[in-house]
């Protein structure tokens, strides 16, 4: 998303922090990636922005939602969603969840492994599984594969399972990593995932239908990043080449950042500028537990200061405004040399995983959120 002149009005009008949010965008966003798979059934990861305006232009525009919780569930059913458009794709579920879920007519759920499935098996007998299959994530940002998903033998075993528990085995889903900058990375995951198909038929004489493909596909920060075309025509190439003779086969995706992502920018403002001993300190309103949760992990945002875009610049250790040492954004923030207090700060393509981390740390409220289309 781009700087605007709306974007600075508001920036000037609106207490910081704030995010401000393009709904155009994400419709855009979803029909590029409709367009990139043809016949994909998109399945938006509610977790990376649960606003109930971005839900409703995506419910609009025909979106299945991945849910992790009965809270976003219900969230999704309050604005008209039906249970047959929502994926429960969270591999740890409380057995109370799982069986709410069931009672409201959820029936698609995803496992990784044996305890999981007897928990469904009992609070939602008969429901459709999907088993996650972790895969590599190096050319990821943010590797996922050590908390979800199981090897692909287990997962032949986990469907057999599966079938026997009276459920009904439906497919395999995979994510490459969150900011996943390979396309090849798809194909690869395919490639391998695609023996799971052949084995569990060959073994259990069970036809596998679905092809989860999960998220991973990048915004745009710091570095070049291939398009949604190029990895859905990766992922096309793939299917074509390694599930040639698999019947109606149906393709998943579970975007969240890739759909809202560069559809937002976090807007904060200077509070302090200090020197600590070598180091010069600038404190932002916003920071770690108020919408830049991710930095944690050192995720890197472009960012912008208000009017001194030209000016030359030098490193800063960057920090929120709590006093907790943890909310330390950057240790090496390339910022003006001249900025200073009450200098507008912005955070480029910030618009997930920022206000679903907010919290009132501090007695500090998370970010608000303001949409483009609002502004006058």
């Amino acid at each position: 998303m781009e700087i605007t002149d709306a974007v600075r009005k508001a920036a000037k009008t609106f207490e910081t922090p704030f995010l401000i949010m393009d709904l155009d965008i994400v419709e855009q966003n979803y029909r590029k990636l409709q367009n990139a798979i043809p016949g994909c059934k998109i399945f938006y990861a509610v977790k990376a922005n649960s606003h109930v305006r971005i839900l409703e232009r995506l419910r609009n525009l025909g979106s299945n939602f991945d849910v992790a919780s009965i809270g976003e569930i219900k969230k999704l059913l309050e604005l008209g969603v039906t249970p047959d458009r929502m994926i429960f794709a969270n591999p740890m579920k409380r057995e109370k969840d799982i069986a709410e879920a069931y009672r409201i007519g959820l029936r698609l759920f995803v496992a990784d492994c044996p305890m999981e499935l007897e928990k469904i098996a009992e609070n939602a007998p008969g429901s459709q599984i999907v088993v996650r299959v972790a895969v590599e994530n190096k050319h990821s940002d943010w590797p996922l594969s050590r908390k979800f998903g199981t090897d692909m033998l287990t997962a032949v075993d986990l469907l057999g399972y599966a079938q026997k528990l009276r459920l009904k085995p439906v497919g395999v889903s995979f994510h490459v990593g969150s900011q996943n900058y390979n396309p090849k990375s798809w194909s690869n995951a395919i490639e391998n995932v695609a023996k799971i198909f052949y084995w569990v038929e060959r073994n259990f004489g069970i036809e596998l239908s679905i092809l989860d493909i999960g998220g991973g596909i990048p915004v745009k920060h710091l570095k070049p990043i291939p398009t949604v075309e190029e990895i859905g025509q990766t992922v096309l190439q793939a299917v074509n080449e390694y599930l040639p003779n698999v019947r109606n086969l149906t393709i998943f995706a579970e975007p969240g950042r890739s759909m809202v992502g560069d559809a937002g920018i976090l807007v904060s403002r200077v509070i302090l500028r200090c020197q600590r001993g070598s180091e010069e300190w600038v404190y932002l309103d916003a920071g770690v537990f108020h919408g830049l949760m991710e930095t944690i992990e050192n995720f890197r945002y472009e960012l912008v200061v208000e009017g001194k875009e030209e000016e030359k610049k030098m490193p800063f250790v960057l920090a929120g405004p709590t006093c907790d040492s943890v909310d330390k954004i950057y240790d090496d923030a390339m910022l003006p040399y001249n900025i200073t207090l009450d200098d507008i700060v912005y955070f480029i393509n910030a618009g997930a995983y920022t206000v679903e981390y907010g919290t009132n740390f501090n007695g500090i409220p998370s970010p608000k959120v303001y949409f483009v289309q609002d502004l006058t």
